[in-house]
C-alpha cells in the first residue's frame, strides 16, 4: 500500500516535471522524506499527503485512486 502510494505521487511529479527537490519545497516536507515517500518506506501521516497532492496540483484523491487504495 505504500509502495503504490508512493508510486502515484512520483508519476504525478514526473507527468508535471517537477524535481523531486521542488516538491519537497512546495510541500514544506524535507528532500529525504520525500525521497522515503516516494519508495514506500514512510507512513505518510494525513498533513503530509495533503500538503504533497496541494503542491502537485491534485486532490489526495486523485493520488489514492491512482494507487489503486
Amino acid at each position: 500500500m505504500l509502495v503504490a502510494f508512493g508510486r502515484s505521487i512520483r508519476e504525478a511529479r514526473l507527468e508535471r516535471g517537477i524535481s523531486q527537490e521542488e516538491l519537497a519545497l512546495r510541500s514544506g516536507v524535507d528532500r529525504s522524506y520525500m525521497s522515503s515517500i516516494e519508495r514506500g518506506e514512510q507512513n505518510v501521516g494525513l498533513m503530509s499527503m495533503s500538503r504533497v497532492a496541494a503542491a502537485l496540483g491534485v486532490t489526495l484523491s486523485e493520488l489514492v485512486l491512482n494507487a489503486k487504495l
